[in-house]
């Protein structure tokens, strides 16, 4: 980013263009920011880091700086990128995803495409945050919370693959915590019923989730009224396991020998 120039920002989101959500972090964002939005065309929740390798997409325009795009988030931040200046004039210093319509706590994080979207950037060198907020939060306070945090964290570490998740809990009291990923423990199940013409079909997940204790963790600051700020790795190797994955690839060999 020149001296004196605005910062550009890409936002995008996984409910879609027209979404709520996505309207309010904009509006909070061009107070200090340019912003291009390039967001799907329809709700593509939980569609985690999905690319659309096996089908053509179709971009249309908007509004002058909004673009819609029939794929998913991480499709969209994607193209986004590496389109040369179609959509953006230069490559953005910064990217924001969400608001989110709902939150993104523990190993959510593995499925939600809000996520998947900044998670995108942050693997191009670009530093991203990524929000979700309860669904009876105002959101104009959502988004001017995580536009100052989306403008810290690019004051604080321009050019770098940070990646943080922000999630502001029902209730929030103003408090603001940084985190780590805690765990949610859903009801798990497959309903499976069957329509009007006799065919099987089925439903995934159930209704119920609830947290454990533990503290520290994004769960614990939900259920205690504080949003939370985790930093997400993009390195998923686990290093306290590579003794054992030396002593299986060791014995493998020998076996094969």
């Amino acid at each position: 980013m020149s001296l004196g120039m605005r910062p550009l920002v890409l936002l995008s989101n996984d409910d879609g263009h027209a979404s709520a959500g996505l309207a309010a972090m904009r509006n909070a964002l061009r107070a200090m920011a340019d912003v291009v939005v390039v967001a799907p065309e329809n709700e593509q929740s939980a569609s985690s880091h999905a690319l659309s390798l096996h089908r053509p997409l179709r971009l249309r325009t908007v509004e002058t700086g909004v673009f819609a795009l029939d794929g998913t988030p991480a499709d969209c931040v994607y193209v986004a990128l590496h389109a040369g200046t179609r959509m953006l004039p230069r490559k953005p210093d910064l990217v924001v995803s969400g608001i989110n319509h709902g939150m993104n706590l523990g190993q959510d994080a593995f499925y939600s495409g809000t996520i998947a979207a900044a998670r995108e950037a942050a693997f191009r060198g670009i530093p991203a945050v990524a929000t979700s907020a309860h669904h009876s939060l105002d959101l104009a306070a959502v988004a001017n919370l995580s536009a100052r945090i989306a403008m810290g964290l690019l004051e604080s570490h321009p050019a770098t693959g940070v990646l943080l998740s922000l999630n502001v809990p029902k209730g929030w009291t103003g408090e603001v915590r940084a985190t780590r990923l805690g765990a949610r423990i859903y009801e798990e199940m497959v309903d499976f019923r069957r329509d009007p013409r006799d065919r099987e079909y089925l439903w995934l997940g159930g209704p119920g989730v609830r947290h454990e204790s533990d503290p520290g963790s994004d769960t614990d600051a939900y259920d205690q009224g504080a949003a939370s700020i985790t930093p997400l790795l993009l390195d998923l190797t686990d290093t306290t396991a590579h003794g054992m994955a030396e002593a299986l690839a060791e014995k493998t060999t020998r076996a094969r020998s």
